[in-house]
């Protein structure tokens, strides 16, 4: 331990403080890694007032520490949380104040199923804003299907259970199968091809409807049909399109788009073809309905014709009749008619008195009696006041007259100021040879000061 402590004085040194360290230490991670795209999950979220995002990135091995600050995370459009997986975009870089290595994202989404589903979400606002999904937008099915076009896999599973149904249910429907990939990028583009050669081709085929489907699988499996181009190929067919995508679970953008969704291939044919047995069922109720029908229409008729057998009267008889009825009608009219009119007259007279009084003669009458005597009492209103009013103004002089300086002036009492306006209060503010100005009862004077002299007793008046 002494050899080493001896070799390590002689050695020159270059001590370098925390600070110094921690700085070109990051210097050297934001010089070699100025971009690097990181996957994994996010643990040890925080997320405080100031809008930046804290959080550690971790997978089996291992974790780093992340920050994304607020005028990036704005942008980010998803909302992080414990147990995501996420790629972050950003650089490597070191906390100096606490010697942290770090990593500071630019971007961050979702990975694997994730963005997908994130993807989903955006298009599916996108296109509901847009109105794609509007029910008033949905053409309705034929009500009698004749010709179905399918556009699937010719090989899946699919157009078997198609085929199988509508052969069970319905076989003289007819299908003609517009082959596509169902998976992959090649997918959505022939499945929008698929349906523009359908509609083109509609009037020649005899097409009535279209399916569009594929079997189950998972969320990247079903992406051809979560494809913002599948989805208005759908919105702009005219032929109706019923969407046939995976299982009951399965929910994709082309089941909101579809004039209608079928939770599976096999419930989409069932939804456009009749059940023959029920059909024949229903024709030969139908058929015994019709007999008995025919049976109890004869014999109403047959009734019918009886009855009006014996209501047939002698055409002499119902003349009679007419004329019985025409009198007791003319009797009621005229009386109808008296009526009326006593009554219009009973409504004319009260009529007329209601006019009298309403008169105009009257109305100026009452008038000209209320502003008399709104008149009277305004001038006898006007006096109070002005008597009211005199009085106190008397009252007010006097008091006035009797505080004021004049009558003090008058009682034999003088005002004497300085040269300067200075009142005089005391003899000691003045000095002989000064000059006085003083204000009497009636009349000014002005004096020189020749002496000052001790209090003195007032002469007797």
């Amino acid at each position: 331990m002494s050899n080493f402590q001896h070799n390590f004085s002689t050695q020159p040194r270059d001590v370098l403080s925390v600070t110094t360290l921690n700085r070109l230490a990051k210097s050297l991670l934001e010089g070699h890694f100025p971009n690097v795209l990181v996957e994994g999950e996010i643990s040890n979220l925080a997320l405080p007032a100031s809008g930046h995002w804290y959080f550690t990135l971790k997978d089996e091995g291992a974790q780093i520490r992340c920050a994304m600050f607020r005028n990036r995370n704005m942008g980010a459009g998803m909302r992080p949380r414990d147990g995501m997986q996420v790629q972050v975009r950003g650089r490597l870089s070191l906390y100096e104040g606490r010697g942290d290595y770090q990593l500071i994202a630019e971007s961050v989404e979702e990975a694997g199923d994730g963005a997908l589903r994130r993807r989903f979400e955006q298009l599916k606002q996108t296109l509901a804003a847009e109105g794609l999904f509007d029910a008033q937008r949905k053409r309705p099915m034929p009500p009698h299907v004749r010709h179905i076009g399918v556009i699937t896999s010719p090989t899946g599973a699919v157009i078997r259970d198609i085929l199988s149904v509508l052969r069970r249910r319905f076989p003289t429907i007819a299908i003609t199968i517009l082959p596509v990939p169902v998976q992959g990028v090649e997918a959505p583009p022939a499945i929008v091809k698929a349906i523009a050669t359908a509609n083109r081709r509609a009037a020649q085929l005899g097409l009535d409807v279209l399916i569009v489907g594929r079997g189950g699988g998972s969320l990247e499996d079903l992406q051809a049909f979560n494809e913002e181009s599948v989805a208005r190929a759908i919105h702009g067919s005219e032929l109706p399109v019923v969407s046939a995508v995976g299982h009951e679970t399965d929910i994709t953008i082309a089941d909101f788009v579809a004039d209608l969704r079928a939770p599976t291939p096999s419930a989409a044919a069932e939804l456009l073809s009749p059940d023959q047995n029920e059909l024949l069922q229903t024709l030969e109720g139908f058929s015994l309905l019709l007999r008995r029908l025919i049976g109890e229409r004869l014999q109403h008729a047959t009734r019918d014709l009886l009855w009006l057998t014996r209501q047939l009267k002698h055409p002499g008889r119902r003349l009679q009749e007419h004329a019985q009825t025409l009198d007791m009608m003319e009797a009621r009219l005229l009386r109808a008619t008296r009526q009326r009119l006593a009554n219009a007259g009973h409504r004319l007279h009260g009529m007329q008195q209601a006019l009298a009084l309403r008169s105009p003669l009257t109305v100026i009458r009452q008038h000209s009696l209320r502003q008399a005597a709104l008149q009277h009492r305004l001038q006898r209103a006007l006096q109070q006041s002005l008597q009211r009013r005199q009085a106190a103004l008397a009252g007010l002089a006097r008091s006035l007259d009797s505080i004021s300086p004049l009558q003090t002036l008058r009682r034999g009492y003088s005002i004497t100021w300085t040269e300067r306006h200075e009142l005089v209060r005391d003899a000691r503010q003045l000095a002989p040879g000064q000059t006085l100005h003083t204000r009497l009862g009636s009349g000014a004077v002005r004096s020189t000061v020749v002496a000052i002299l001790p209090d003195a007793p007032l002469p007797d008046a």
